[in-house]
Parts: C-alpha cells; sequence; structure tokens
C-alpha cells in the first residue's frame, strides 16, 4: 500500500518538478544576452544538471559576468542547488537576488518540499502570497506536498490554498486536483473531504480515480475502494479512465488487509489483472507476490513470482515475509539465497531476511545462520549504517532464545528509535525477563521516547506475568494519557493483565469501554470470564453474543468457552459446542482435542476421552496424553491411569513432570503406597526426580501414603523447593501429628526467604490444633494478616474453630465464630458439630444451633444428619438420633458408606461393618475373635459409648468389635508378614477402635499405620503417635 502510494506521489511530484524545470526554460528564453554567447552555449549543460561542480561554476560565471540581475540564470542556479540539496546556498540566492518572478518563487518552495523541509516551503509560499504574486500552479502544488508532509497542523494552511485554487485559473487543474485529495487524506480526521475534491472534478481521469482510491486505501476502508474501482470500470468508455497499474497495486493491497473476504478479492483481482495483462508489471506483480503469500498461498505467490520478468528487492521480500508469517523459515532463506545476485538487496531485504531465522524448525540452526549474516554485515560494515538492521538483529536473537545477544546489539546500538526499544522489551517479555522488560520501559521513557502501543503492551505482558497490578495501572493510565487505551491491541493486553491478576471488575470495565472490538478482544475476555469461578456463566453469556455478533469463532474461542463449561460440568453444552468444532472444521487441531480430552473427562464420559485419544494417533502430545490421566485419575479409574504411564513409557513417548506430579497426586489421594514408588521409579529412570514440580508431588505422596520418615528425607535431598515443596512438607507433618515439626519446618521456611501463603497457614494451624497450641494458633492466625497481608479465608477459621473443639473450649467456639470476619459456611457448623461430638454434648444449645444451620445451608448433605445422630447419641439422647435419621431419610439425603481398605500383593481389599462379603471372611472374624480375647486378656475393655445405637450392653459391644478397620487388621493378620500394617479409612477412626490398635500393635509386635479422614495415627508398642489427642 504505502509502495503504491509513494509511487503515485511521486509521479505526481516528478510531474510538477518537470514541468517547472520547463518553465525556467521556457520562461525566459527570450532573455538570452547575445553579449554572453559562451554562457548561452552550455545553457543544455546546466539545465538539468545535478552536480555540484556545475552549480559552483554556474555561480563563479554569474558573478563573473554580473548576470546576478537576471532572473533566468538565478533561477537555472536555483533550480541546480535544489536538486542537490544544498537549499541553503540556494536560500543565499534568493535572498540576493534583486528581482524574482514567480519562477524563482516556485523553484525555491518546490525544493524545500522535495528535501523533506516542508515548514520552510509553507513558510516561502506565505511569503509570495505577502508580494500580492499570485503562485502558479507548480508553487500550490509543493505546497500542499510540505502540508500533507507536515499533518493535521497545517490543515488550516492547506484549506487556504484550497480557497485560494477555487478563485484561481487552477480550480480545474487535475494535478492539483490529486495533491488536494492526498493532502486533506494526510491532514483531516474526515476523509470526506478528499472524496469531495474528488467529486468535484468534472472530467476524471485515471490519475483522478488513482489518487481517490489510493486515499482510501491508505486509510483502511478497502470497501470504499472497492467500491469505486467499480464506478470507475462502469465509466471507462475512454482509455484514460480505466485502471492501470497504479489502480491495480493499490487494490491488491487494500484486498490484504480484510481478514474475511481478503482472499477471494484477491483471487478475484488477480483474474482481472491477468485479463489487463498487468501480472509483469513489477510493482503489480510484487504486490500480489506479497498478498498472496500473507495469506499463506504460498504456492500461488511463487508461481506469479516465476512468472515476472522484472523483478526487484521488494519483489523478493514480499515472499520471504509471506515465508515467514506460514512459518517456512528456511524456505524463505532459501529464495535470499537464489536471488541474492539477481536483484539489488536493500536495508528492508537483510531484515527480512533476519526475521526468517526466527521461523526455523530448529531455532538452534536458525540463530546459527542468524550469526552467520550478522558476521556478514559486520564485515561489511552494515550494522551501524542502517538501524533497521540493527533492530531486525535485536528482534532475531530476542525470538531464537538468545535475548543476552539481543541485549548486547541493542546496547551497542549508535542510535535508537521507538522499534528498537520496541524490540528489546518486546524480546525481553518473550524470554521470560518480566522485570528487566519493565526497567528497559522505564530506561526508554528517561531517554525521552513515548511510549507506543507496542512497547505499552509487552510492559503490560510483563506486568500481568508478574503479578504487577500497580504498576500496570500507571501503564493504563500512561495509555489513557496518549490515547493508546483506544487502540484495539492495547485494551486486549489490558484485558489479559487485569484478568491474569484477578481483577474482573477492571478486566469487565476495559471490555464494555472499547470502543470497537477485534476477535482478540472476545477472545480473551471469554477466556478471562472463564478462568473466574465467580463469571464462568457470564463467559457463555457473552460466547452466545459473540456468535449472534456474528463473529468467526477459532480454535482460541472453542478452547477457552470449553474451559467454562467444563468447570461447570455441563455436558450437553459441551456437546453443543463439539459438534460447532466439527462446523468449522477444527476437530483435528491438537490443542482442541486435548481441551475436548479434559472436557469429557471432567464430565465423566471416559469413552468418549478413549474414542478422540484413538483417533488422533500422530497428533498426540503430552497434554494430550496427560488429559487422559487425569481424565482416568478424576473419575476413580487408577488402574488405567497408571496403565497409561506404562503405556507412554513403551511408546518411547517423553514423560514430563506434569504426568508424574497428576500421577503421584492420585497416588496419594487413595494412599496406594506401591503405585506411588513405582512412578518414583518412573521418574527416577526419566530423570526427572530432581525437578521441583516432581519433588514436590512426591514429598506429599509419601506424607499422604503414611511415609512420612521417606516425605522428610526426599525434602531434605531436593535441591531446589518452591512454595510447594514447603507446604507439602509442613501439611504433612501436621497430618501425622507432628506438630512441633511443622512448625519447626514453618520457621526454617521463613529463614530460607520463602514467604508463607494461605495454603502454608493451613498446615500450620492444623498443626497448631493437632498438638493443642491454642495461643499459637490464635498468633499464627494474627500474623496472617498483620505480617503477611494474607486475609483469613473460611479454611483458616475453620482450623481455629477445630483448635478450639480439639482443646476442649467449647464453650469459647461461640465467642470465637461472632469476630470472624465472614458468615459462617457449612464447613465451620460441621466442624462446630464434630466438636459438641467430642464434648459428648455437653454445650447442647450450640450443637443444636449448629446442627440446625447445617441441614438449612446443606439439605441433601447426609454427612450431615449423621453428624447430628452421633452428637445426640453421645449425650444418649436416643430420641434425638431417631428424629435426625427420620429427617435423613424424608430428605433423601445420602452418605457415605464407612469403609477402611487395605492393599496387598494380590490387590487391594475394602471392608465395610459387618462385612459379610469378602471371600475370606470366616479366616478373618477367626482372626478377629482370637484378637478381642487376647486384648481382654491384657486389659481392654469395649468402649461401648462408641456404639451409636440404643442397644443392650452386649449388643454394643458386638456392633464396635465389627468395624470395618477391625475387620482389616483382622484380614492382614490372616497373612504371613512382619512389615507395617497400614489401613486407610474414609471417615474418622472411632474411639475403641484407636485403643483396640494400641493393644493389638502391642499383642502382635508389629508398627501399624491408619489413616482416616483427619490425620495419621502411627501406633507402635502400644502407644499411638497422637498421644490420644486427636
Amino acid at each position: 500500500m504505502i509502495l503504491c502510494y509513494r509511487r503515485l506521489l511521486h509521479n505526481a511530484s516528478h510531474a510538477i518538478s518537470a514541468q517547472l524545470a520547463l518553465s525556467v526554460y521556457h520562461c525566459n528564453i527570450s532573455h538570452h544576452h547575445l553579449q554572453f554567447p559562451t554562457l548561452n552555449l552550455e545553457y543544455h549543460r546546466y539545465k538539468d544538471s545535478c552536480s555540484v561542480e556545475d552549480a559552483h561554476q554556474l555561480h563563479l560565471h554569474i558573478y563573473k559576468y554580473g548576470l546576478i540581475n537576471d532572473v533566468f540564470w538565478c533561477n537555472t542556479l536555483v533550480n541546480i542547488y535544489v536538486r542537490v540539496g544544498n537549499l541553503v546556498s540556494a536560500q543565499k540566492l534568493f535572498d540576493e537576488m534583486p528581482q524574482k518572478n514567480l519562477v524563482s518563487w516556485s523553484c525555491l518552495i518546490s525544493g524545500y518540499a522535495q528535501n523533506d523541509m516542508p515548514d520552510e516551503a509553507c513558510v516561502l509560499f506565505k511569503g509570495v502570497i505577502s508580494t500580492g504574486l499570485l503562485p502558479n500552479h507548480y508553487a500550490i502544488g509543493s505546497a500542499l506536498r510540505a502540508c500533507q508532509e507536515i499533518g493535521p497542523n497545517k490543515l488550516k494552511l492547506g484549506m487556504e490554498i484550497h480557497g485560494l485554487i477555487s478563485k484561481s485559473p487552477y480550480a480545474s487543474d487535475m494535478v492539483l486536483s490529486n495533491v488536494l485529495m492526498s493532502m486533506y487524506s494526510h491532514c483531516s480526521a474526515s476523509i470526506d473531504d478528499a472524496r469531495r475534491v474528488f467529486d468535484e472534478i468534472k472530467i476524471k481521469t485515471s490519475a483522478s480515480w488513482n489518487s481517490i482510491i489510493s486515499v482510501y486505501c491508505r486509510t483502511g476502508d478497502a470497501i470504499s475502494a472497492f467500491n469505486l474501482f467499480s464506478s470507475m470500470q462502469r465509466e471507462a468508455t475512454e482509455l484514460t479512465c480505466r485502471p492501470n497499474e497504479y489502480t491495480f497495486c493499490s487494490l491488491v493491497t487494500a484486498a490484504c488487509s480484510l481478514v474475511d473476504r481478503g482472499l477471494t478479492l484477491l483471487e478475484q483481482m488477480l483474474a482481472r489483472i491477468e485479463k489487463s495483462s498487468f501480472v509483469q508489471d513489477l510493482y503489480v506483480g510484487s504486490a500480489l507476490v506479497s498478498g498472496f503469500a500473507k495469506h499463506g498461498l504460498i504456492d500461488s505467490a511463487k508461481m506469479i513470482f516465476e512468472q515476472m520478468s522484472d523483478r526487484n528487492a521488494v519483489t523478493m521480500n514480499g515472499l520471504m515475509v509471506g515465508l515467514a508469517k506460514q512459518h517456512h523459515g528456511e524456505e524463505a532463506a532459501k529464495i535470499f539465497k537464489q536471488m541474492n545476485n539477481l536483484v539489488e538487496i536493500n536495508a528492508s531485504s537483510y531484515a527480512v531476511l533476519l526475521s526468517s531465522f526466527s521461523e526455523f524448525s530448529d531455532l538452534k540452526e536458525g540463530k546459527r545462520k542468524g550469526q552467520e549474516v550478522h558476521a556478514y554485515l559486520i564485515r561489511n560494515a552494515l550494522v551501524d549504517v542502517w538501524i533497521l538492521i540493527g533492530n531486525a538483529l535485536v528482534n532475531m536473537y530476542a525470538k531464537c532464545n538468545a535475548i543476552d545477544n539481543a541485549r548486547s546489539i541493542f546496547q551497542f546500538m549508535p542510535s535508537k528509535d521507538s522499534v528498537s526499544w520496541n524490540s528489546m522489551i518486546s524480546g525481553l517479555d518473550h524470554n521470560e525477563r518480566f522485570d528487566e522488560a519493565v526497567a528497559c520501559f522505564h530506561t526508554m521513557k528517561r531517554n525521552g521516547m513515548v511510549a507506543s502501543k507496542f512497547s505499552v503492551i509487552s510492559t503490560l505482558s510483563s506486568c500481568a506475568s508478574l503479578g504487577w497490578i500497580m504498576l500496570g495501572r500507571q501503564i493504563h493510565t500512561e495509555g489513557i494519557k496518549h490515547g493508546l487505551d483506544l487502540d484495539v491491541s492495547v485494551s486486549n493486553a489490558l484485558l489479559t493483565l487485569y484478568a491474569e491478576t484477578d481483577y474482573m471488575d477492571e478486566c469487565k470495565k476495559v471490555f464494555f469501554l472499547m470502543p470497537k472490538y477485534d476477535q482478540v478482544s472476545w477472545n480473551s475476555f471469554i477466556g478471562a470470564l472463564a478462568t473466574s469461578d465467580e463469571s464462568v456463566l457470564q463467559a457463555i453469556k457473552y460466547f452466545l453474543e459473540m456468535m449472534q455478533a456474528g463473529w468467526k469463532l477459532n480454535r482460541v474461542t472453542f478452547i477457552n468457552i470449553l474451559a467454562a463449561v467444563s468447570s461447570l460440568s455441563l455436558l450437553e453444552l459441551g456437546r453443543q459446542i463439539h459438534a460447532l468444532i466439527l462446523k468449522y472444521s477444527v476437530a483435528d487441531n491438537n490443542a482442541i482435542e486435548n481441551t475436548l480430552l479434559a472436557f469429557y473427562g471432567k464430565c465423566e464420559q471416559t469413552e468418549d476421552c478413549e474414542i478422540i485419544f484413538s483417533r488422533m494417533s500422530e497428533r498426540r502430545d503430552e497434554v494430550s496424553w496427560n488429559s487422559m490421566i487425569s481424565g482416568y485419575i478424576h473419575n476413580g479409574i487408577l488402574h488405567k491411569a497408571m496403565d497409561m504411564v506404562w503405556f507412554m513409557m513403551q511408546r518411547g513417548q517423553r514423560l514430563d513432570g506434569f504426568t508424574l506430579a497428576t500421577v503421584l497426586s492420585a497416588c496419594a489421594s487413595v494412599a496406594t503406597l506401591e503405585r506411588g514408588m513405582e512412578v518414583h521409579a518412573c521418574a527416577i529412570r526419566a530423570c526427572l526426580e530432581s525437578e521441583v514440580v516432581v519433588g514436590s508431588a512426591l514429598v506429599d505422596m509419601y506424607a499422604k501414603c503414611g511415609k512420612i520418615d521417606y516425605a522428610s528425607r526426599f525434602f531434605q535431598l531436593m535441591p531446589v523447593r518452591n512454595i510447594y515443596s514447603w507446604n507439602s512438607m509442613i501439611c504433612g507433618y501436621a497430618r501425622h501429628g507432628h506438630g512441633e515439626k511443622a512448625l519447626e519446618l514453618f520457621r526454617q521456611m521463613k529463614q530460607h526467604g520463602q514467604s508463607p501463603d494461605h495454603v502454608s497457614f493451613v498446615g500450620v494451624l492444623s498443626a497448631c490444633s493437632h498438638v493443642g497450641l491454642v495461643d499459637e494458633g490464635f498468633k499464627h492466625l494474627k500474623s496472617m494478616s498483620e505480617i503477611y497481608g494474607l486475609a483469613p479465608r473460611i479454611e483458616h477459621f475453620s482450623c481455629m474453630v477445630d483448635l478450639l473443639g480439639r482443646a476442649g473450649n467449647v464453650n469459647k467456639i461461640e465467642e470465637f465464630i461472632k469476630t470472624m470476619p465472614v458468615d459462617p459456611n457449612a464447613l465451620i457448623w460441621r466442624t462446630i458439630l464434630v466438636a459438641c461430638c467430642r464434648a459428648n454434648s455437653r454445650n447442647t444449645e450450640l450443637g443444636r444451633r449448629a446442627s440446625k444451620m447445617l441441614i438449612q445451608l446443606e439439605p441433601q448433605n447426609g454427612v450431615n444428619y449423621v453428624l447430628v445422630s452421633n452428637m445426640h447419641a453421645a449425650g444418649g439422647k436416643w430420641e434425638d438420633v431417631a428424629e435426625a435419621r427420620l429427617a435423613m431419610r424424608n430428605a433423601a439425603a445420602k452418605k457415605e458408606a464407612g469403609c477402611s481398605w487395605v492393599t496387598m500383593k494380590d490387590g487391594v481389599h475394602v471392608f465395610v461393618a459387618g462385612d459379610q462379603t469378602h471371600p475370606e471372611k470366616e479366616k478373618i472374624y477367626e482372626k478377629l475373635k482370637e484378637m478381642m480375647n487376647k486384648m481382654r486378656g491384657v486389659g481392654y475393655v469395649p468402649e461401648t459409648k462408641y456404639a451409636l445405637h440404643d442397644l443392650e450392653h452386649e449388643n454394643k459391644e458386638e456392633v464396635i468389635s465389627y468395624h470395618s478397620e477391625k475387620l482389616a487388621i483382622a484380614f492382614v493378620l490372616t497373612r504371613q508378614s512382619e512389615l507395617p500394617i497400614r489401613i486407610m479409612k474414609n471417615l474418622r477412626v472411632c474411639g475403641d477402635c484407636h485403643t483396640a490398635f494400641k493393644y493389638i500393635s502391642k499383642i502382635v509386635n508389629r508398627k501399624i499405620i491408619l489413616r482416616d479422614s483427619n490425620r495419621f495415627h502411627h501406633f507402635d508398642d502400644g502407644i499411638c503417635s497422637c498421644g490420644d489427642y486427636w
């Protein structure tokens, strides 16, 4: 577009200059003086001269022969000075001329305009007006061009010149009309002024049509440009009105700017151009090559490129840019190598070549090639000649992940422009040097550079990654000050900033205040809503609005909306979106398939996951495998998840840290130690054991599987620890009843410079709860907000209620919940109810209140009714127990059945209270009877208060003797082994079973590790690690 426009402008300017030069010759041809025959004979030497030597020679002759009063020869000398760019000498001579005519003024005004000195041209034009002379159309055309170069600040002068033209004989001058259109397009905010000039032209030529079409193309209104082209063709009765190479050049570039219909228009333009035989034209062909290449039709671009008989650097650059944009960097470099000796290489050619290296499939190879070209540019002293080259080198090294090289180039650049700074800031952000990117942005401002939209976008991206919301807001304010917030790309960056820092209200404000949207805006906003728990439903709402507004959906749209639908487990809506994906023909996209795997896995549709996964074949990547594994784990199919891990290894598929961490998390959730240790072995074989994510997952797995010593040992051996590592170990110690160790580790974490987060304090408060440190618990709760700036959440208050309940301070609980800044939720009331159960219903009023609130908040949760029943049973209030159970039946509420399980070599064995389904039940009950007799022999007395039914004493003893954990341990004792016994229970262990396990550990002389829903109990030689404080 710019190329075509400049070509039109250059031709108009050249026409004015050529006519002006002729006028110098014709205007005063009668002025030739016979007394200076030598000079007269040499006029043809000076007429078109561009030589400084000729200018000096002529100047000498003028002084020698006393011709300073001869306007003809002075005008000729001024013209030569203008052509060689010596405007100082031209102005000096002009000032010395005692007589000046219109040609004198026109020569110098045109000279200033042509030599990028528009302000001087405008001043001189005002000067000729002040003398009372009417400028000729050459001077007027040059003055208009000067106004155009300056821009909006000279709109008033341009309009005054337009008024002058209207009253002069030049009102119908075709060249001036074209220059007027160009001036208005640059100086006026509205294109209407340029269009009005065009409409006033009575007889329109191709040049007129080309000028107005070029104006619309340059302002981005491609639709209007093509409408004008249609009108031009309808009026093309004369040869002068037919489209020519300038028309096609502008329209081809305009077609490329259209996102939706650009390719269709480009193909139509190609057919029209072929019909008009302009494909061979250098500029039209170059525009076509660039257009097809940018749209990804590389074969079409190459075909046109090869058909062109005449090519230049612009043609080659256009093809290379398209290839690089389509990530064919190697092919772009090959084109450069082929054309290197056939066209005149310019700075842009080297810049495009350098940009292609970052698009190599192998970035290391791209960097190596880039270094070779860099060395060539240094050898030929081209690096410091063109700032464009320095910028391209910074950009290339940054995108090839060699940011230190990019920084070195940037620092040694003799001069920098805004592109240099933008490239450096963007490169630092791309290479995750976020704090350095922000620092570079501030340095740029200190150097007097005004922030552009590109630097603002990159800096906002870095702020989002760092979570620096305050600085992001400051840059937002600066963007508003410079009007950058109106740019859609800047607004999109702001959407990302506020979304990633969880400032959803600001994110919504930015979106609603945007003057216009693009596809990225909608995708960013929907993605932000999808990742916010409070706004997930709104993501679906705006997805529907996006469709209703006619926006085209792409893979990013589908990925974002599927994330929202997945978090809500809306299976039917997800299937509808899957149908849309098929309709838009993006179902074979790897990222889409991975998102579908995650969605169906979350919605418990493992069969759909397996179908999609099987169809992916070679498109599977680490995310695909991880999604399948996560899906199996989410649906409780651990054996299939493990099988998938082994299958990955057999296929030679690379195991990554996320895969191992996911499987380890699953092993931890069901306390499958053997499986967890197998995954640990896989991590060692894959050399991933030292990765902090895998290490943290291993610590968590061993802690949750009862191997707190393994967890502690592995934690100490970790080369690098993050907040998750520390939290896993602290929570592990707390869960195992090692409160003092948990608190000591918390102190060590702070000494190592790791700031605690909300999870850290959950572990710390749990540790205080399990060892009864009430005062220290309150001290840590207070420190959250006062020292670390963390607002306590509901789970922290729940820990404090549990701490008071375990310590027997039930009466203080009510006082505590009154001081809470949030209303108690179901978790708090449930914790209160458990505390009342422990206290044998001593605080009846608080217990009843907790019961009432809990049933109101969660009427369908069966656990709540069981807790209410247990509280009444602990106080011997059997009528209230019966009432609670009746309410549970009436509410159709279900509770999870209590069960215990053990993992043996032949699999996992699950037991429920009074279980009669196990194939070895006779052996189990026989062993249990044997153990009960042995326990009674050493002093065990069944605690029948834990039989929460209104039964006779003997029946109560029988009920509690057949609890699931007792059956599980009896089963293990039927097998010959001396290893520690590991039992898992999904509910809290009852007091009688806890006492029984202490006796059993002493009788059989084996360690027993019991994990219930609250914590671990380590029984050894008749003593429990909890110290009976649980």
